[in-house]
């Protein structure tokens, strides 16, 4: 999950955040490459914060048609890690050179949840697409967690 509000602590962060941090800092110190863990290969799917809170309600209004079962929410679509790191470096305006340290690891290759339980209930995910989720969480990166600054 990734929005605004997101954590941008590079210590505990998830990767997306993650990314958006160290490509924006990279592009403020003129850096001319950054050096990413692994290979970039790992694939991820990434769900708008907007999207989780909307499916929750949608749960709450359609609590009589579920089941007492767990139910995955997801927009069906996985990206490469080295993908994200492209589409950040775009947004943010970082034009340098993205290097891939294979001696990091990489984590689990693939993380695609099958949402068709939930969706075949009628719930369908509203947020835009992954650029422009991350278009809108890098806005509020620079409004809130760097408050006017080029850096945190």
């Amino acid at each position: 999950m990734y929005g605004p509000n997101d954590n941008f602590d590079l210590e505990n962060s998830h990767v997306l955040a993650a990314l958006i941090r160290k490509l924006h800092e990279a592009k403020v110190k003129k850096k001319g490459e950054i050096l990413l863990w692994g290979s970039g290969n790992p694939r991820r799917e990434f769900i708008f914060n907007n999207d989780a809170a909307e499916s929750s309600v949608f749960a709450m209004l359609n609590a009589d048609r579920l089941e007492n079962s767990h139910y995955n929410i997801g927009v069906g679509i996985d990206y490469s890690i080295k993908e994200l790191a492209e589409i950040i470096a775009k947004i943010v305006g970082f034009g340098g050179e993205i290097r891939w340290d294979t001696t990091k690891p990489d984590g689990t290759f693939r993380k695609l949840l099958d949402s068709s339980k939930f969706r075949n209930l009628g719930w369908i995910p509203s947020s835009p697409s992954l650029e422009a989720g991350l278009r809108t969480t890098y806005e509020w990166y620079l409004k809130t967690v760097c408050n006017g600054r080029e850096v945190i």
